[in-house]
């Protein structure tokens, strides 16, 4: 790599994404272009702050160009066999490239892709200008890894046809055997293949308008960085800003998704309680013609402009008026003065229930993430809100609580330490380790003895449950505190991301924001020592789900740091209940002869099947014969999403106060409970949380206190 930067690093640790980021600057001198000038930064970054930096040597790129390859054309159909051995004269170069800043594997590439693409246009078009023969006997093979690149032309012709017959087949039998309105088989072919041809229409449009060189220079530079290990990630500065919005579950702005379709930018969704919603004029349907910061200037025509240029138009601060020329679904036109604020996206926060079973009352979280609002930690954040849930559910009679961490995939490393201090009085949550084995470990402590629930408690988890999730789920087993129900083993993800914008590493950029690098900096290990890396949390009860035969654990990931033990922390297993083995025991059995969970799993193994099933039949009479085994299939799986718990889910007081001006809001909280009433998983952590009552010490206490 040039010898052109000075290095001064300076440390500022803030709480953000997948547990905690450090944020490092960098002195340097700029003398490149933006490309060149970001490799040789995030080579730099991931020489100096990975946990496991690697030798970016041959190996390392052969690994990226692969890997880079793979991305750009996953079912190869677009590069020949003679691009790729073109190719092939920079398979051992590309380390010396990044140390050098030379991007020319990258130029090549990109410049042939584009060429390629181009090409493709007219082949697709072509093919579907003509009618498929579906009675035709003949099979496409779907498992496009194992397969080579075509060597001609007319082999790539070929291919296209196949995968273009196999993405129309399935809408040709809908428009075949529509119940309102069948179609001939003539008129349902061409039907079939136009919605292919407008699909491919859309995603050609879009790369040729809306993804632009930057967009695939960011492709190649994550292919790069996620050769160290899956998690460390490039986001270009718009990324970087979605980013945010994911991890607080708040943006500035006029409230509403859009969507752009051909020229149009349309409104696909307005969010519940955002400025759109409370103004009731605009709708969705509506398309955005126009766009003004002020009444007497000229509005910004955004018809045609890329997605993103119109929304960087109607974003702005608090407080501030934009004037939105709208088209709306009637045809009429008019101009609607929208004033932006703080739009929060609810399904990302906590949400709350009671549980009514007999004449006991229980109460379930879900908690989606662990979010926090980067620039304001006193503002809204995960484990303020669980603990103002838990608080209202107490006042609602809660015997018992359900933690339902299903399906989160983490989120900030401090709203975890602080959620775990609400249901134990005090004593280590995480042990942290950064790069190079003499490091001493970083012990997270929660140093606040206030319990806020000192009650039963249950942790449904599933293989989707990452990171922060995993540090409560572990800290709560490890203690004795609640008992884990759910699969094998959580996600298996224990590593912890620092995040660092480039934009403030580099003096004298001429170049704007250079977007921010998410990098690997330390691991962190349950407070018994065990690393939460691959292998996760083990459930105290195992129960299946759709996800158990799936690869899409941190194991199945490519790069993959490796598990480790570090030495115990200081902690004392928590003394509120009596027969804990015994009550896990119990769950246990209730599960393994529990029905329901006998066809989960029957179905999980069928689910596998089918996802292992490559060759696939474009012949219309075999599709048919294969639909109705699949519909019997189907029918049989139909009871689990037909089963009855026979608990009763209600919203809090608040929340009910909410649905009278918040119609959206009641109907997702009713789906919510309606999906709840027929969750086995819930059924079985409520069944827990009774014997768990039963055997809480502070009850039998108190009884024979009584009883004395």
């Amino acid at each position: 790599m040039k010898k052109n930067l000075i290095v001064m690093l300076l440390g500022m640790l803030f709480a953000v994404a997948s547990c905690s980021f450090t944020n490092k600057s960098l002195d340097t001198v700029n003398d490149g272009d933006k490309d060149k000038l970001l490799i040789e930064i995030i080579a730099y970054m991931l020489e100096k702050g990975h946990y496991e930096p690697k030798d970016i040597n041959d190996d390392f790129s052969v690994s990226v160009f692969e890997e880079f390859i793979d991305v750009l054309d996953p079912t190869k159909r677009y590069f020949l066999e003679s691009d790729i051995k073109e190719f092939e004269k920079y398979k051992f170069q590309i380390d010396d490239q990044i140390k050098n800043t030379d991007i020319s594997f990258f130029d090549l590439v990109h410049k042939r892709l584009m060429k390629r693409m181009d090409e493709a246009s007219d082949i697709y078009k072509d093919i579907l200008s003509k009618p498929f023969n579906f009675d035709t006997a003949e099979k496409i093979d779907i498992n496009y890894e194992d397969q080579t690149f075509v060597s001609s032309k007319k082999e790539l012709r070929e291919r296209w046809r196949k995968q273009l017959k196999y993405a129309t087949i399935s809408t040709f039998d809908d428009k075949l055997t529509d119940k309102e309105k069948p179609l001939s088989k003539t008129e349902a072919e061409k039907a079939a293949r136009e919605l292919t041809k407008s699909t491919l229409d859309d995603f050609f449009d879009f790369v040729n308008n809306e993804y632009d060189r930057e967009d695939w220079f960011g492709q190649y530079i994550n292919t790069i960085v996620e050769g160290f290990d899956p998690h460390t990630y490039y986001f270009a500065p718009e990324d970087k800003d979605k980013f945010d919005v994911s991890m607080s579950g708040k943006f500035e702005g006029i409230g509403a998704r859009l969507q752009k379709k051909k020229d149009q930018i349309k409104i696909v969704e307005v969010i519940s309680g955002g400025p759109i919603w409370r103004d009731q004029t605009i709708e969705v349907g509506d398309e955005i013609i126009k766009v003004g910061q002020k009444p007497d200037e000229e509005p910004v025509d955004v018809t045609g402009m890329q997605l993103n240029d119109a929304i960087k138009l109607m974003k702005g601060p608090k407080g501030t008026n934009v004037y939105l020329t709208v088209k709306k679904v009637d045809g009429s036109t008019q101009v609607v003065k929208i004033t932006r604020d703080l739009v929060e996206m609810e399904e990302s926060y906590a949400k709350s229930a009671t549980v009514k079973k007999e004449d006991h009352t229980y109460g379930i979280i879900n908690l989606p993430k662990f979010y926090v609002d980067f620039k304001d930690y006193s503002n809204r954040n995960a484990a303020s809100d669980v603990a103002k849930e838990i608080e209202r559910l107490k006042q609602a009679g809660m015997e018992g609580l359900v933690l339902d961490l299903r399906d989160n995939g983490g989120g900030s490393l401090r709203t975890v330490v602080e959620m775990a201090g609400l249901f134990i009085k005090d004593g280590p949550v995480v042990q942290v380790k950064s790069s190079g084995s003499t490091e001493e470990k970083v012990v997270h402590e929660d140093k606040d003895e206030r319990i806020q629930w000192d009650g039963p408690l249950v942790l449904l988890v599933n293989e989707l449950s990452a990171s922060a999730s995993e540090i409560l789920a572990a800290a709560m087993q490890d203690y004795k505190r609640g008992v884990v129900i759910g699969s094998k083993q959580t996600f298996g993800k224990g590593t912890v991301q620092n995040l660092w914008s480039l934009s403030d590493i580099v003096r004298n950029n001429e170049h704007g924001d250079l977007g921010a690098l998410k990098v690997t900096t330390q691991k962190f290990y349950r407070i018994n020592g065990g690393s939460t890396q691959l292998e996760g949390v083990k459930s105290d009860v195992v129960v299946p789900d759709k996800y158990s035969y799936i690869d899409l654990g941190e194991r199945d990931q490519q790069n993959p740091l490796a598990w480790d033990k570090i030495s115990p922390a200081n902690y004392k297993t928590w003394d509120g209940y009596i027969d804990y083995k015994q009550t896990i025991a119990n769950s246990a059995k209730r599960m393994a002869a529990n029905s329901q969970l006998k066809l989960i799993e029957e179905n999980a193994k069928w689910l596998k099947e089918q996802q292992d099933e490559n060759v696939v039949s474009l012949s219309y009479s075999d599709y048919k014969k294969e639909k109705e085994k699949l519909l019997e299939k189907s029918k049989h799986f139909k009871g689990i999403y037909d089963y009855k718990t026979g608990l009763t889910f209600e919203s809090l007081k608040y929340e009910k106060d909410l649905f009278v001006k918040d119609t959206i809001l009641k109907e997702k909280r009713e789906r919510w409970h309606k999906d709840l009433a027929r969750d086995v998983y819930v059924e079985e952590a409520i069944s827990v949380l009774k014997d768990l009552k039963i055997n809480n010490i502070k009850n039998n206490n108190k009884l024979a206190a009584i009883k004395g």
